[in-house]
């Protein structure tokens, strides 16, 4: 794809004065890309330490953190690990090898594996425990539990559990991406008199990792559970008849699960995808976890057959796949336990029982969630298939989720006739199969789909709908920051907006002609997009502010986003600081910038906000000397998402929705309780109530204005 030349409305000057011998891309300038996710994890999982959140909430986080890390191993370890092996020295802003931040990265996630499995024995075990909520040892079972659980071992695990001896005959087994196995070191002679060493026991992804116990028939409490490890650690003899136990250990590795796609070979990318997704179960290994009483023998011989060093063995005291334990919570109705329930309020204006297109007509239309409801955003492609007047449908689909409602009605309008084209992303990180599926079943029903464009992740959130009023078309559109799930609609926080604005709908139209033909496409009016104009654009708009500060103006940039890593987009924001422009920066998770630099970037303050919902809509503001521009975006400010990604940035322009925006910014910004500050060192504190100031909670306050105003 080649980029086509743009005209900028707003030219951008080199800096002169005191700024102009700064080098703003010293590496020491920039914090480790890698380390500041790891560190973002490290807050997610000081949420289970929080007090102040429901118990089982804080049992979810721990869950949270687990998988979390799992991603982070399976995607940037790896990826750090590959870099090593091609002999990478340098390839980031903050100039540290690869190799160097592999070692980093060892010493930080052996602390937070320890700090997890602290918390999970010594803190929530014993919480749990005083709400009747047990997970229950094995030195603790009576002889009722004994006994069923051995007949649960005998009816449910023996009969699909096959040992697997370890000689010449029986090579070490191909392992699964984060699978529970357990290595079992045997004495004794087998059936054919030979002495045996080494078995493997490979644990079905099937079976639950969490068992609840039957508390009439075990004489326990309703919510007692016991670990699916514990119980093969109990009866394990029984897969091994004849021959004794020496030891029974647990143990997980974790595999290289970035697909690969070779952009300069592919003919078909649904093929190539295709292809790939059976390597990501055997993928390189990466890390190992194993018990914390497994010999030192038999973890060496592990991390042998798995081609690892000792950093990267970690020993866990208690079952190795922790994100398991997310069962729980869904098992225990203990409402006083979890967050108090609520309803995402529906504006008046798009109640399901209102026509969509007329009210888009007269006024545009926002959509915070999930403290509005995703409900008009289904209700508006449902209405679109249903309506005779309705011509056309264009949608991007990056997630959606399993029996997505979105999906469903797409498939209605093409069945009942009307043009649907689909943009899929097949490669969208761990849905590329969910993915596949979907576009077969879009392609059965009769719509046109298309999976983007090689090389450029089709990321934009955009929904187009023409129809036919009077005698002429009409275009409404819906863009957002968020995917088209309704699962993570409640989950995660995004904008969305509903407009019939004639410039932005001929921009999200020339977008999908340019995804579906691979033209070139013309100028936008309103609309920033990636790889094109989004990164110019941008940056002429933070220049704008420094020169407003350089005149003795106001410079105000307030920006929010889940990344900020790029070093263009962190140089210009130096710049911007460095002749006063005040930057509040509110990044959820990697944040390679470092705030508070004298003559660089004391203006500048970065907050990380971690709470009940997923901080995921991006969200760009400049003051622009009292005629502020707002901007939701789908975009991070990372290379992937401004180079090698089709991503839209979409103007607010209607000023009580720009308001709106804005205030609810200053509410983070406000936040005492759940924002984290960032030092230039990279190292977050939480932020507290000032004394004799009440606790003010972004998220909670953004509930309750939101459900008022429904």
């Amino acid at each position: 794809m080649t980029k086509p030349d743009t005209n900028k409305k707003i030219s951008k000057k080199k800096t002169s004065g005191k700024t102009a011998s700064i080098d703003f891309k010293k590496p020491e300038y920039y914090l480790n890309r890698q380390m500041s996710l790891i560190e973002f994890n490290w807050r997610v999982l000081q949420q289970a330490r929080d007090e102040s959140i429901p118990l089982l909430e804080r049992l979810r986080f721990l869950c949270i953190f687990s998988t979390n890390l799992d991603e982070f191993f399976e995607i940037r370890v790896a990826g750090m690990q590959q870099k090593v092996e091609l002999g990478a020295q340098h390839n980031e802003p903050d100039n540290i090898s690869p190799k160097q931040v592999l070692k980093s990265i060892s010493q930080r996630a052996h602390e937070l594996v320890d700090e997890q499995y602290q918390l999970l024995n010594h803190i929530l075990d014993d919480l749990l425990s005083a709400e009747n909520i047990r997970f229950v040892r094995r030195t603790e079972w009576n002889t009722c539990m004994d006994s069923w659980l051995k007949d649960y071992f005998d009816n449910e695990l023996l009969p699909i559990i096959s040992p697997l001896a370890l000689d010449p005959a029986h090579p070490f087994p191909r392992i699964l991406n984060k699978s529970l196995h357990f290595i079992v070191s045997l004495k004794g002679k087998d059936a054919f008199g030979r002495n045996s060493g080494l078995a493997i026991v490979q644990i079905p992804r099937a079976l639950p990792r969490i068992i609840q116990l039957p508390h009439e028939e075990c004489d326990c409490g309703p919510n007692d559970f016991v670990f699916l490890s514990s119980v093969v650690h109990a009866y394990v003899s029984s897969l091994f008849p004849g021959m004794n136990i020496k030891g029974c250990y647990q143990f997980r590795v974790t595999r290289n699960s970035d697909l690969y796609v070779d952009e300069e070979e592919i003919d078909d990318l649904l093929r190539a995808v295709e292809g790939e997704l059976g390597s990501r179960r055997y993928g390189d290994a990466v890390r190992l976890e194993a018990a914390h009483d497994c010999p030192e023998k038999i973890c060496n011989y592990l991390l042998d057959k798995f081609e690892l060093s000792e950093q990267d063995l970690y020993r866990v005291d208690g079952p190795v796949n922790v994100n398991r334990l997310n069962e729980v919570y869904d098992l225990i109705n203990r409402p006083e336990l979890k967050y108090k329930p609520f309803v995402p309020a529906i504006p008046t204006k798009v109640t399901l029982k209102s026509d969509i297109f007329e009210t888009i007509s007269n006024q545009d239309v926002l959509l915070h969630h999930p403290y509005e409801s995703f409900a008009p955003v289904v209700d508006f492609i449902r209405q679109a298939a249903n309506d005779p007047n309705v011509l056309a449908i264009k949608q991007t689909l990056y997630r959606t989720g399993p029996s997505s409602a979105v999906v469903n009605a797409l498939v209605k309008a093409a069945k009942l006739g009307k043009e649907v084209t689909v943009v899929v992303e097949l490669r969208a990180r761990f849905d590329e199969e969910a993915n596949i599926t979907l576009a077969a079943k879009l392609q059965e029903a009769g719509a046109h789909v298309v999976y983007g464009v090689v090389g450029y992740k089709t990321h934009a959130k955009m929904l187009l709908v023409i129809r036919r009023e009077a005698q002429h078309l009409r275009q409404y559109a819906h863009l957002g920051t968020g995917n088209y799930h309704s699962r993570t609609a409640r989950l995660y926080t995004d904008y969305g907006l509903f407009t019939s604005n004639k410039k932005i709908c001929e921009d999200v139209n020339r977008v999908f002609h340019q995804l579906t033909s691979m033209g070139q496409t013309k100028n936008l009016n309103k609309l920033l997009q990636s790889p094109f104009t989004l990164q110019d654009a941008l940056e002429a708009k933070i220049e704008r502010e420094r020169q407003h500060a350089a005149q003795g103006k106001e410079g105000r940039i307030i920006i929010k986003l889940n990344s900020l890593v790029d070093a263009e987009m962190i140089s210009a924001l130096y710049q911007a600081s460095s002749y006063g422009v005040k930057i509040d920066l509110l990044i959820r998770g990697m944040c390679a910038l470092r705030p508070g630099l004298a003559g660089v970037s004391e203006n500048i303050k970065v907050t990380s906000i971690v709470g009940r919902f997923l901080e995921h809509d991006r969200v760009i503001y400049f003051k622009n000397d009292e005629n502020p521009e707002v901007y939701i975006s789908s975009a991070d400010w990372m290379e992937r998402n401004l180079y090698h990604r089709v991503e839209i940035a979409i103007p607010i322009e209607n000023k009580a929705l720009q308001d709106r925006i804005i205030n609810e910014l200053e509410y983070y910004l406000l936040d005492n309780t759940q924002a984290w500050k960032m030092d230039q060192d990279g190292i977050y504190t939480r932020a507290t109530p000032e004394d004799g100031k009440e606790a003010f909670i972004a998220q909670e306050k953004l509930l309750e204005d939101l459900a008022e105003s429904s």
